[in-house]
């Protein structure tokens, strides 16, 4: 057993702890060191016998998260507090009244905000999406619980090293889903960017070593092109009355992986590799000139994109950026994207929400409540929604995800929309009435449908009819959580008047087959009838649309299906009960893809059919056993995030008879016998079986997509390499 040196662990507490102090001291008003020490004794104390899963002292998170809320995102006093004693009522004896004596009425909301929900939760809902919902419920009284959380997360991040596997699947998923979006939606850019990148080291870590490196190797010929590139105009810019700094910024890892994996391309060939950013030091009733006038020096030496301009001063995103961004082309016939801002955008931009409190009085900008907008937004979808905690979390992600889009009113007033609004969104946002009785829009002055998608600029006037009502197809048209919720709420009032019949009927047949309607049985019911929620499946059957009859089926083919031969592990409704089960039948707790078919049920995945050698993960279903799932699968974010108590461990065994279906597309130049050559390197010089060729040839390009069956990742990367040599072959990707 490892030794533990006491008295070195103890300096190693009190470093970290006076760096924090350090941190704090600029800001600190009388007395507030003396209550950071008292929280700080205090979690210590409550923390003393506790371990991180790296083995170091539990005391060192808490203060790594109040340093980083108040170094890298700007948080005060209250919040170094809260951070320094956020896991204390989860994890210890303490309760929240003795927080509020001990601290005060500002510091315990913020820990009741930051304590997840205990307790058991029925089966088909999900811990992780309600401990969320909780969470965001504080943001209408104090966003510090936001912030805060996302300290939290960020030092999970950094130290996931030392946690199992399907604990770093959960949590990197999570991060990716609900809380990367989060920052970047409270303007916390620099925070988001780490976590993404984070979450594709956890995931894909080839992927993100190989970028990190290529980064790295080009990291030399980046400082000398931004020298070669900045020179010409540098004069020009000293001549002007502000003080500046040029910083060559590269993209994120994670972003860059993005456009190759959007644009199918290599990493060489992303051309927007970094931004070289301008800063000026200019006052705030001269940033608007001033930023135009370092624009026009740039453009004076380069020439502008004309589509590549984005004036985010003169309207700022809703997470408060503001910017100038362009692209120029270079004279070494490279695109190069330029940022210019002031030292206090820059700041918002890095640290967000917090930073924009810190300018809140320095200017009065009626753009700058753009944030508390959107918070207002989010307060208003709290409070007036009732669905459960994924649906929630489901809409609540289409609307952080989503970039915004700017129209008018009759009256000209600016209303901000997410992205891809309709009429029948902007009908909603003025009042729900309006919305109701919503049957089409001018917009400008054109008559248009209630589907009608707004651009920007555009000036909408919403038409009404008493005898118009909500239908289903409107949740198809429309974006907006406010506009679904409440749209929502009018089918649910119609809905339950059939649910109520059609859980009647469901009672019934399952009291005839003596089965009690346990919520675990109605879940699986739901389930075979591919319906969302227990409320859908009683409207099915109330309305015709499932035949009662049916339940039987479920019975016969779900409830008691004919047992196959041997022991097998019944269905589990977790990964618990599942790993328990395993390792009573085969003395191990993670399944191996290839050997234990003989006592588990299980298929692989069609959304990302993975391979043998492919990272993978079982994921437990409702009603078809164990799914096999590509940690990259497009899906596994969703999956992980909202019901990470149904993840398996699984790996791959070293047997390889048998065969996997896998997707290539190929590109290239079309020339007589292309085709020929590249299916006689898949069949004759690999033998790989095909099981489907379609080829596109257009204006002289080629494009196939084959279907074939293969072992493994070596075995398609063979494959794939072999057909790379082929003359006339661009590019060659594995798709799912």
């Amino acid at each position: 057993m490892l030794e533990i040196d006491f008295e070195e662990e103890r300096k190693v507490i009190l470093r970290e702890y006076r760096k924090l102090l350090r941190k704090a001291k600029p800001f600190l008003k009388p007395g507030d060191a003396k209550l950071i020490k008292k929280a700080f004794t205090t979690s210590m104390e409550a923390h003393k016998d506790m371990r991180r899963k790296s083995g170091e002292p539990y005391i060192l998170h808490p203060i790594a998260v109040a340093t980083i809320a108040v170094e890298e995102i700007g948080l005060g006093t209250t919040s170094i507090i809260a951070a320094l004693l956020h896991d204390v009522v989860e994890d210890t004896e303490w309760e929240l009244e003795d927080i509020e004596r001990e601290f005060g009425p500002k510091v315990a909301p913020i820990i009741d905000g930051l304590t997840k929900i205990s307790g058991v939760f029925e089966y088909g809902t999900s811990q992780q999406a309600e401990n969320f919902r909780k969470m965001l419920l504080t943001l209408s009284k104090d966003v510090r619980v936001i912030l805060i959380k996302l300290a939290d997360r960020l030092h999970n991040m950094r130290t996931l090293e030392s946690m199992p596997r399907n604990k770093q699947m959960k949590i990197t998923s999570e991060t990716i889903y609900l809380y990367a979006p989060l920052a970047h939606r409270l303007g916390l850019y620099a925070i988001k960017s780490e976590l993404e990148d984070l979450h594709l080291k956890y995931t894909q870590n080839e992927v993100y070593r190989d970028i990190a490196n290529k980064i790295n190797e080009t990291k030399t010929a980046r400082a000398k092109f931004i020298k070669s590139f900045t020179s010409p105009f540098e004069d020009d810019l000293r001549k002007t009355k502000w003080d500046y700094v040029i910083k060559g910024r590269p993209k994120s890892i994670y972003s860059i992986w993005n456009k190759m994996k959007k644009q199918n391309i290599p990493f060489e060939q992303v051309y927007d590799l970094f931004a070289i950013r301008i800063i000026i030091d200019a006052p705030v009733e001269n940033e608007k000139a001033a930023c135009w006038e370092v624009y026009s020096i740039v453009t004076d030496f380069y020439k502008p994109n004309p589509d590549r301009l984005r004036d985010w001063i003169s309207t700022p995103k809703a997470n408060g950026y503001e910017s100038l961004h362009t692209t120029v082309m270079s004279d070494k016939g490279q695109w190069v994207e330029v940022q210019i801002r002031t030292k206090r955008m820059d700041d918002i931009a890095e640290k967000g929400y917090a930073a924009h409190w810190k300018y809140k009085d320095s200017y009065s900008n009626p753009e700058q409540t753009r944030l508390e907008q959107w918070i207002a937004r989010v307060r208003d979808m709290l409070e007036s929604n009732d669905t459960s905690a994924i649906e929630f979390v489901d809409d609540f992600r289409s609307n952080l995800f989503s970039d915004e889009v700017f129209v008018f009113t009759p009256k000209g007033e600016l209303k901000t929309l997410p992205n891809g609004a309709t009429a029948l969104d902007f009908a909603f946002d003025i009042h729900t009435e309006v919305g109701a009785k919503c049957i089409g829009a001018k917009v400008n002055q054109r008559l248009v449908p209630i589907n009608h998608e707004l651009k920007n600029g555009d000036q909408v006037e919403i038409l009404t009819s008493n005898k118009q009502k909500p239908n289903e197809d409107w949740l198809r048209f429309t974006v907006s959580s406010k506009a679904k919720s409440k749209i929502k709420d009018v089918l649910k009032e119609e809905k339950k008047s059939a649910a109520l019949e059609g859980k009647e009927i469901v009672y019934r047949k399952l009291k005839q087959m003596k089965i009690e309607p346990k919520d675990e049985v109605i879940n699986r019911i739901r389930a075979y009838f591919n319906e969302k929620t227990p409320l859908d499946l009683y409207y099915g059957i109330g309305t015709g649309k499932h035949d009662p009859k049916n339940i039987k089926k479920f019975q016969d083919e779900v409830l008691e299906p004919k047992p196959k031969s041997g022991k097998r592990i019944r269905q589990a409704s977790d990964a618990k009960t599942f790993e328990k089960e395993l390792k009573q039948a085969k003395g191990q707790d993670m399944l191996l893809i290839g050997e234990d078919m003989d006592v588990v049920d299980y298929t692989i995945a069609k959304c990302c059919n993975p391979i043998p050698g492919d990272d993978v993960f079982g994921f437990v279903t409702v009603n078809e056993g164990i799914k096999i799932h590509r940690t990259s699968c497009p899906n596994a974010p969703e999956l992980l995030s909202n019901h990470g108590n149904r993840v398996v461990k699984a790996r791959w065994t070293s047997q390889q008879e048998i065969a996997f279906l896998a997707g290539l597309q190929i590109i290239g130049t079309d020339r007589v016998a292309l085709i020929s050559d590249v299916t006689q390197i898949i069949s004759d010089e690999l033998k790989v079986n095909m099981q489907s060729i379609s080829v596109d040839t257009q204006d002289g390009i080629f494009e196939g997509k084959i279907h074939l069956f293969v072992q493994s990742t070596k075995h398609l990367d063979d494959l794939i390499a072999k057909l790379r040599a082929v003359n006339g072959i661009v590019k060659v990707n594995r798709y799912d």
